[in-house]
């Protein structure tokens, strides 16, 4: 290996493998020591140094110049090309670390490599990365060569090689999709100020404009939603709500409802609570399927919500009252104070802040101790009320499940009886039929219990 030789592997490394030169030096250099080493000893003061400019080698062994040549030639050339090869790979992972630590957070695309159990590899060019099924979006498969977009989640070294974690479940995706479909968003005219998703189902986006004359809703949505059909094509089909954001949690809540209509927003700003008031035909529409619509408005709005009309309200105010009431150092007045503060419940007074509560009814702590015991007793007895009344209402149900397997084995039963009866009985079809009918309507009201 002479200066020339040197060099081109230098050059060459840097080149096609995207390591710094310096590296490769000092690659080349560690590995003609430790083949020195296997002649001269382990403790022997062994050094080689690479002219960086013209690849010259020169080797000292204490104060005598080694023959690099020789030295690698007749004892280390097996150890040297190890120790080159395990240092260049130690670079290129290196690289690699830096180049994905760079993209965290970033959309990158891959190709499907394959899909075992719960993990589907993904190749990013020379670096196979990882897609759990905890990151996959529900219902998706992914088969060999299909393209896929995810981000990137977590780098990390593993050996000689790197780990690349992808996910297509977080928030950042949803963000990172419109900033590249939206130009207005990329310019930073539209600003992406809050995201909540149950990924695969619903996304809500709170959006705001610096630009008074840019509609930021209408802009992400599109002329007859064209710019957000790419983006929900991309997931799956995934609903995407996109709102208007407001600095006033008031309003901020109403928007984040959407698409149901608000009455009234009350702020518990002491419990981090929001008790929102629609009209009946609105309640529903407000929780949403499984509670999805306000669970999702909650994390968006980072509020506790509670969806209520307003009898509703009024009989909680009322049940709160009374049972504040009953707490001993708890008058009517204090109650309705600390109804007024969004305490609706015992489990409320059990996380109440001891000064606030001072301060509201001028009580000492020594009160204050003995109201949240108190609270605290009766909230695990409301607790135990609870389940004691869940449970009775699984057993209700359990009996009412195998009641109507009973009719519908009786109705069963009864019908083949009546079928074996025509089919043995072939010159009486007149009562046959008039059986067969008494037969149906038995059949049609298993659930009833008229069957039994």
């Amino acid at each position: 290996m002479n200066a020339g030789e040197v060099r081109r592997i230098v050059d060459s490394l840097h080149r096609d493998k995207n390591i710094p030169k310096e590296i490769v030096f000092g690659a080349i250099e560690s590995a003609l020591v430790s083949a020195a080493r296997k002649h001269f000893g382990e403790e022997a003061d062994i050094e080689f140094n690479i002219d960086r400019e013209d690849g010259t080698i020169i080797g000292r062994c204490g104060q005598e110049e080694l023959d690099y040549e020789d030295v690698v030639g007749r004892i280390g050339a097996q150890t040297a090309k190890q120790v080159i090869i395990q240092k260049v790979r130690e670079a290129e992972r290196d690289a690699q670390m830096v180049e994905f630590d760079q993209q965290i957070n970033e959309i990158i695309s891959g190709t499907v490599h394959r899909s075992e159990g719960s993990v589907t590899t993904v190749t990013l060019g020379s670096v196979e990365a990882i897609l759990p099924r905890s990151e996959q979006i529900p219902g998706e498969h992914y088969q060999p060569n299909d393209r896929i977009r995810a981000v990137v989640t977590e780098v990390k070294a593993q050996g000689s090689r790197i780990k690349v974690v992808l996910s297509r479940t977080r928030g950042v995706l949803v963000q990172r999709l419109f900033e590249q479909e939206i130009p207005e968003i990329a310019d930073g005219v539209i600003s992406i100020n809050a995201i909540a998703r149950e990924p695969g189902y619903r996304t809500k986006l709170a959006v705001s404009s610096i630009d008074s004359k840019v509609d930021c809703v209408g802009a992400c949505v599109g002329v007859r939603g064209t710019r957000i059909k790419s983006i929900i094509d991309e997931l799956s089909n995934e609903r995407i709500d996109i709102v208007r954001y407001d600095e006033d949690p008031q309003i901020m809540i109403r928007n984040a409802l959407q698409p149901a209509e608000v009455d009234e927003v009350i702020l518990c700003k002491e419990m981090g609570r929001a008790i929102v008031l629609v009209a009946e035909d609105q309640l529903s529409l407000a929780i949403g399927k499984r509670g999805q619509n306000v669970r999702l408005a909650s994390k968006l709005c980072k509020w506790d919500i509670e969806i209520m009309t307003q009898e509703e309200l009024e009989k909680q105010i009322e049940r709160a009252v009374e049972g504040f009431s009953i707490l001993e150092g708890v008058d009517e007045d204090l109650a309705n104070m600390l109804v007024g503060e969004g305490f609706l419940s015992y489990d409320d007074l059990e996380v109440i802040e001891p000064d606030f509560l001072m301060n509201l009814g001028s009580l000492t702590m020594e009160q204050v101790d003995a109201i949240v015991a108190q609270a605290e007793v009766k909230a695990e007895e409301a607790e135990k009320a609870s389940q004691e009344k869940r449970r009775q209402q699984r057993e209700q149900k359990d009996r009412d499940a195998q009641m109507a397997r009973e009719a519908q084995a009786a109705a069963a039963a009864a019908a083949a009886a009546e079928k074996t009866k025509e089919a043995s009985s072939p010159g009486e079809s007149s009562t046959a039929e008039a059986d067969g009918a008494s037969t149906d309507s038995v059949t049609a009201s298993p659930e009833s219990g008229d069957a039994v």
